[in-house]
């Protein structure tokens, strides 16, 4: 009753954003129906009916203008546009590939509620076919985050308007690593971000290729050298270590293994780091799955590495990548 009754005193609105995705946006917008003041599907250039469908469902349809680089920050901040001047107190984003779940949005508001400082929660992100492919079972195992007080949210959370209007929402240009961005503005204005010990949403990633999950891993790469090179001079050093990690475990050490190899034969023998690097990580982890993660942790580096390297080449030569798909 409680949490009830603090969900009625805000009101909450939604944005979902989405292309392409049939019947997960029909099933998105059921789970949303009755739980908010007002939906708003941004459409990224579908054609398959979204928004058709969006509009039978009830919510407000916003098309992006495709004339411009798409990004999902540019998404968001476009359905936040179409609220202006509604008076929400909070924002429910979701992405059109989830439903959320029965309680989050009830449970979410009344944390808001009762904590003023707070400008996002966030919950537990779940996989909904994690045995359809070992790339959704890391997708499920990469959501399972502790509950407490957090640096950054993903794509779904609850927000405060408030707090998304003191800094102006998401960065447009981001290409991925939005939200991370964006928290840490939040954080450097005094607001706080908080993971709350409840299901939030279900997800469907469809990674059932190994080039999907390269594509995955190559976008974080990107993401991690533009977090980076935005931010990483500030004092929460943001993403320079994982920037460094890509790029010292998928380029440097594989070129330095390689140029020692011209010189002896023998100096193959330091590929080995590698295996005793997933060895290494395996031992270290205790939860179900460790293995798998630990060996797509390391080869995911060569991915990550691959989208730094091409972000800092396309800096410096004053360009800017598209949005980097991987379904």
């Amino acid at each position: 009753m409680g949490t009830a009754r603090a969900a009625d005193r805000s009101r909450i609105d939604a944005v979902v954003i989405g292309r392409n995705e049939g019947a997960r946006l029909i099933a998105c917008l059921a789970s949303l129906d009755g739980r908010v003041g007002r939906i708003v599907y941004v459409d990224s250039g579908s054609t398959d009916g979204s928004v058709a469908a969006a509009q039978a469902a009830g919510a407000e349809v916003v098309a992006l203008d495709m004339s411009y680089p798409f990004t999902a920050a540019r998404a968001r901040n476009a359905g936040l546009a179409r609220l202006d001047g509604g008076g929400a107190d909070f924002v429910q984003f979701v992405d059109g590939d989830c439903t959320v779940s029965p309680g989050w949005i009830e449970t979410a508001a009344a944390y808001l509620a009762g904590h003023p400082g707070v400008a996002a929660a966030c919950g537990r992100r779940r996989e909904e076919h994690p045995e359809h492919s070992v790339y959704n079972r890391l997708c499920d195992r990469e959501w399972d985050t502790p509950a407490g007080e957090a640096l950054a949210c993903g794509g779904d959370a609850l927000m405060r308007r408030a707090a998304l209007d003191a800094v102006d929402g998401f960065r447009d240009d981001l290409i991925a690593g939005e939200e991370p961005e964006m928290c840490l503005r939040l954080r450097r204005a005094g607001w706080t971000i908080r993971r709350l010990d409840a299901e939030m949403t279900l997800h469907d990633a469809r990674i059932l290729r190994f080039g999907q999950w390269w594509r995955r891993s190559r976008r974080a790469g990107h993401a991690f050298a533009e977090g980076a090179h935005l931010h990483g001079k500030g004092p929460e050093r943001h993403w320079v270590a994982e920037g460094r990690r890509a790029l010292v475990w998928g380029a440097a050490l594989p070129l330095a293994i390689l140029l020692a190899m011209l010189a002896t034969p023998w100096a193959g023998l330091l590929a080995l780091i590698y295996p005793a690097q997933v060895l290494r990580l395996a031992l270290r982890d205790h939860g179900p799955g460790r293995w798998e993660a630990a060996l797509f942790t390391v080869l995911g580096k060569f991915a990550e590495a691959q989208g730094a390297v091409e972000f800092h080449l396309r800096r410096l030569r004053g360009q800017r990548r598209g949005i980097m798909e991987y379904r």
